[in-house]
């Protein structure tokens, strides 16, 4: 009985092979993606600021 799959069970693998590739095609694009913004974009940094203790930095409004 558990030998006795067939066709449906190699689609079923196929299957999940085939979403654990997309997966990782995405995440692959993700992790090795452009996240800086480029250099037409808006400049503006948003919640990203740096800041060195004891030195005067300006205030960017």
């Amino acid at each position: 009985m558990a030998g006795d799959a067939g066709s449906g069970g190699a689609r079923e693998v196929l299957l999940v092979l085939a979403v654990a590739g997309a997966g990782l095609v995405l995440a692959a694009v993700a992790a090795f993606g452009p996240w800086q913004p480029s250099d037409d974009g808006p400049q503006d940094r948003g919640a990203a600021r740096s800041f060195t203790p004891g030195m005067s930095a300006p205030h960017v409004p």
